[in-house]
């Protein structure tokens, strides 16, 4: 996960790019006429405690694989008790993380997008031009390891939820700094630049024909 929010940098082992900050701890905005490339803010997944149970089941049933092999009872056998265990932890261990790993939550300077799916991946997104409201939810397990659910929701298009996310108040700030800069540089951009100083004068009109 890479950030880069009011002016503070954690950057991550994969190196991502994001975009410099004012010392206000404001984004700052591209000049006049400068392009806006799209950069990353930051990427992150779902606070990792929602696997807690599927490493308690993965360390019992290595556990009890290891204590009942070679002591089963007749008529049972060694390979039914292997594949008990692989079954359980596949549904229940591999199948939870790798929806876990595969559900992504990506802020750009343009958009917020919310990619899932370990088949068939399903991709949802959020312009920060388009405006929209960011409400914060904290149950009180979400408060002891400092996590929230952030709801994203432009009156349009269906509410966009971050679910269980870390360090939810760092990821607010940077949505709302976003919403605020695009906006800003959306509201310059429509206006006509003013004629500059060096411009020439305009071509007065041809005397009337005698």
């Amino acid at each position: 996960m890479a950030w880069q929010v009011g002016g503070v940098a954690d950057a991550a082992h994969n190196g991502c790019m994001t975009q410099p900050s004012t010392y206000g701890g404001r984004p700052m905005a591209p000049a006049p006429g400068a392009p806006t490339p799209e950069l990353l803010v930051a990427r992150f997944r779902a606070h990792a405690r929602r696997l807690t149970w599927s490493a308690i089941v993965l360390i019992g049933v290595a556990g009890a694989a290891g204590y009942f092999f070679g002591n089963l009872p007749a008529p049972l056998e060694d390979w039914m008790l292997l594949t008990a265990a692989g079954v359980v932890v596949v549904f229940l261990v591999l199948l939870p993380f790798l929806r876990w790993w595969a559900h992504i939550y990506t802020i750009t300077t343009r958009r917020v997008i919310e990619r899932g799916g370990v088949l068939a991946v399903r991709r949802r997104e959020l312009q920060h031009v388009r405006g929209y409201t960011v409400q914060v939810r904290r149950g009180p397990l979400q408060r002891i390891w400092r996590t929230g659910t952030i709801t994203l929701t432009n009156g349009v298009d269906a509410p966009l939820r971050l679910t269980n996310i870390p360090s939810v108040e760092l990821v607010h700030e940077a949505l709302v700094d976003q919403v605020e800069v695009n906006q800003i540089l959306a509201h310059r951009d429509g206006q006509a630049l003013p004629p500059t100083a060096n411009a020439a004068p305009p071509v007065p009109p041809l005397p009337p024909a005698p």
